[in-house]
């Protein structure tokens, strides 16, 4: 997790673009490093034979990055992070069939979740454990109105415990 501080705005945005892209004239991983007066964050990234014992060797680093969180947010105050859930609906059908008007149903939902370190998993869910703020299945289950609803729903709780949610319908 890096951050910057710039005190004079850039010329103009696109100049600002191409400097944030090409900087150190690389395309290596952008990745936050001990603070260390002879630390290259390229040479760190990319292990030479020039980069300090003390910097954790690149194959373990990329490694990290794209298991989990590049720090430890394994204490109560990252709660938030592991509180955050993604339901993809990737489709729910429900319509009437044949003579005799049977309703059919069939629905795929995965559910995301992070794990102690960030980690992101899916898991098979279903409609009934979908949060109530989930707008357009409503009537599932109701005498067999015909529905069909793709989505995307995430929330959340932050840091102060309130609820807060987004969904994406497709």
């Amino acid at each position: 997790m890096g951050a910057s501080f710039e005190t004079a705005p850039a010329p103009n945005s696109s100049d600002r673009i191409f400097e944030a892209f090409f900087q150190y004239n690389s395309t290596g991983l952008r990745q936050s490093f001990p603070a260390r007066d002879t630390a290259d964050p390229i040479a760190a990234a990319w292990r030479t034979s020039e980069t300090p014992d003390y910097l954790v060797p690149a194959e373990q680093a990329l490694g990290l990055v794209r298991d989990r969180a590049d720090i430890d947010i394994s204490g109560p105050e990252f709660n938030f992070v592991r509180s955050i859930r993604v339901f993809d609906v990737r489709y729910a059908r429900q319509h009437e069939s044949g003579r005799d008007g049977d309703c059919n149903r069939s629905a795929t939902v995965v559910l995301g979740t992070y794990g102690t370190q960030g980690d992101f998993a899916w898991q098979r869910s279903s409609i009934t454990a979908l949060p109530a703020a989930h707008a357009g299945l409503e009537r599932w289950g109701q005498n067999c109105p015909g529905i069909y609803h793709r989505s995307v729903f995430v929330d959340w709780r932050d840091y102060e415990g309130n609820y807060g949610f987004e969904q994406v319908n497709y």
